[in-house]
């Protein structure tokens, strides 16, 4: 109940866009393989922004 109010960090937004994106990308492979390519090239850029926040120190 109290983390209702906490704020995400941009660490964790990322994180969680990452996630939707290849679970849209995963049921998209099912129907479109372009549409789903395409969503895994999205999640692979938010990967890439993941992996340079984390160096540059986290979530600040």
């Amino acid at each position: 109940m109290f983390g209702l109010f906490k704020k995400k960090s941009q660490l964790e937004k990322l994180q969680e866009k990452h996630r939707k994106l290849l679970a849209e990308a995963h049921t998209l492979s099912q129907r479109d393989r372009k549409a789903s390519d395409q969503k895994m090239a999205e999640a692979e850029d938010v990967s890439l922004q993941i992996q340079r926040l984390m160096e540059k120190g986290g979530d600040k």
